[in-house]
């Protein structure tokens, strides 16, 4: 082991001698505590040290330790349903140990190694076959919900399988194989989170993740393997809209990263998530989620590498073929902790403080993300959801601005949306998704009536924002009924379809054919009273019909599965708009 002395401090960054021979980013324990720290700069015989833990006490002269091995995490059994910091400590377990607060230097092993799993070895895996990168060795059922495939780790060299133990019970530190160079194989392994995993090609994303989200769905859809990101300011629901596609979207697995955010936000995903049913399994929501926690009373070093934490995880479940959701909250708090390490080191600032290489270090966790086919030939999907929080909910910061290169679907939260208690708060005149054209052949097999749907109702939403500038200087008496029913048809698209209540029962989750049946319905209402004021009727014997006040109430009545009763209003808009229609011999 590389020894070396502590020759600065600053903050989280330490300044070590005698570390020469070590590499760029291998771990080291820094001090008698031995805090865990990695090496992010060597520079003629000095080398720079981000501490990840909080060093308070720590004097110049102490030794420092280099394993000589990059930061990594440790995959297997036992992932699924933990909560961890950024460098994969679990911390219900360390809580457990020593209480509330964490002792520096603490360690204890990402995964139990007590713990006995069941191994199902895949079929023609045996003493003697030829194996390769990512091959499926066999399986282990983690929770209910995931089925773990354990396969042959890519770093190993060996081509033929030495020794195999075969299905039996095993803890994650016991050797089931051997290569014919010797190597051991377990069932977890260790990977560098700064290195992407490798697979065998990478697709293109066609189809849409479902959130049960009506504005997101419909109007700025997210594909598997797609990258958007939330900014808003404090108080416009990033969380909230995080939370509510993490509960609902039809993803396999769901990452949820708090950076930097107040711990009372982790807290409630916490309470809240054991709690929750998966709509698909009929189980609880944590048994398909890891939650890594590194929230704003944490040491700021350790939040510079959550994310890549969060990545690394998910694109190991994605090599199983699994459809994984990363959720952080927030790339901003990141991004600050970028800002205070960069100052620690003297660099040159760029725009607002931030270092000059912020956008490679954006670049480098969004483009992880992807719909890619394995080693072992499996489709698997990584698909990144980031919060942004531009002080006062300014978009043109650096931060919201240097996302906007790396990512093709803006979910842009309004300040008057969210004051008026309207959530999700996603306004829809600055949002946009490039996603809409390559989901369209998924929308055309799933709902053809789609596309139009959704061009037709941007359109009207647009058209109205216009005429509220209008309506602001001259009020709405002053426009003629045809465009003052736009008026009425876009707030019965904001009220009854975009609007959704997190906390309803019914409204918590719509169905695709449930949101297509509202919007249908709404713009079918539109077209048949625009033709009947083309013919001389009266608006307010249109907008006064009963039926109006049930089809905003739609997405509060029925039921997912009870899509067909909204025929039962269609039927009642029929004969209402019917007998108006007949009186001005609308066609």
């Amino acid at each position: 082991m590389i020894e070396g002395k502590i020759t600065r401090i600053s903050g989280p960054i330490v300044y070590a001698q005698g570390l020469d021979a070590c590499g760029l980013y291998d771990v080291v324990n820094v001090g008698k505590s031995k805090l865990i720290g990695e090496i992010i700069r060597q520079n003629k015989g000095n080398s720079t040290i981000q501490v990840y833990e909080e060093d308070t006490g720590m004097y110049i002269g102490e030794k420092v330790e280099c394993t000589e091995l990059p930061l990594s995490l440790r995959l297997g059994p036992g992932l699924v349903g933990n909560i961890y910091d950024g460098i994969q400590r679990p911390l219900k377990r360390m809580y457990e140990n020593s209480g509330s607060f964490l002792l520096p230097g603490e360690r204890t092993e990402p995964l139990d190694s007590k713990k006995v799993w069941h191994f199902e070895a895949a079929d023609g895996i045996k003493e003697g076959c030829k194996i390769k990168a990512g091959c499926l060795l066999g399986s282990v059922k983690e929770t209910e919900s995931i089925t773990q495939k354990i396969m042959l780790p890519t770093n190993l060299r060996g081509k033929i399988l030495k020794s195999f133990k075969g299905s039996g019970d095993y803890t994650v530190d016991d050797v089931i194989g051997l290569t014919d160079l010797d190597e051991e194989i377990r069932l977890a392994h260790y990977w560098p989170v700064r290195k992407p995993r490798p697979y065998e090609k990478k697709l293109g994303v066609t189809e849409p993740l479902v959130t049960g989200q009506r504005v997101i769905d419909v109007f700025f859809p997210l594909s598997k393997g797609g990258t958007a990101a939330i900014p808003g300011g404090f108080g416009t629901g990033k969380t909230m809209t995080q939370h509510a596609i993490a509960k609902w979207c039809d993803a396999d697995l769901i990452v949820y990263i708090g950076c930097g955010e107040r711990g009372n936000e982790m807290t409630e995903v916490l309470s809240e998530f054991p709690e929750l049913i998966d709509p698909r399994t009929g189980r609880s929501i944590m048994e398909r989620t890891i939650l890594i926690a590194n929230t704003s009373n944490m040491p700021v070093a350790a939040r510079e590498v959550s994310l890549y934490s969060g990545i690394t995880l998910a694109e190991y479940f994605r090599d199983m073929g699994m459809h994984v959701a990363i959720m952080a909250d927030s790339t901003s708090r990141w991004a600050e902790a970028l800002r205070e390490l960069s100052g620690r080191m003297e660099e040159m600032p760029a725009e607002e403080g931030f270092p000059a290489y912020l956008p490679t270090r954006l670049a480098s966790f969004y483009e992880r993300a992807g719909r890619i086919i394995s080693l072992e030939g499996q489709e698997g999907s990584v698909s990144v959801i980031g919060a942004v929080s531009p002080p006062g909910g300014d978009f043109s910061e650096p931060v919201t601005q240097h996302t906007k290169r790396f990512i093709r679907c803006f979910w842009a939260l309004d300040r008057e949306l969210a004051n008026a208690r309207h959530y999700p708060a996603i306004g829809w005149i600055d949002s946009y998704s490039e996603y809409a054209d390559e989901v369209r052949d998924w929308w055309e097999l799933h709902n053809p009536l789609w596309a139009s749907l959704r061009q037709e109702s941007l359109d009207l939403l647009k058209e109205e924002n216009k005429l509220q500038q209008i309506v602001r200087l001259i009020g709405p008496d002053a426009l003629p009924d045809s465009q003052r029913l736009i008026l009425k048809v876009a707030d019965m698209i904001k009220n009854g379809f975009l609007q959704q209540n997190a906390f309803d029962d019914i409204d918590k989750y719509c169905s695709t054919d449930k949101q297509i049946a509202i919007l249908d319905l709404i713009l079918e209402y539109y077209k048949r009273a625009a033709a009947c004021i083309k013919k001389g009727a009266l608006l307010q014997n249109l907008v006064s019909l009963p039926v109006c006040d049930e089809i905003v109430r739609i997405k509060m009545v029925y039921k997912n599965e009870e899509i067909d009763k909204i025929n039962e209003i269609r039927q009642r808009l029929d004969s209402q708009i019917g007998e108006i229609e007949r009186v001005y011999s609308v066609e």
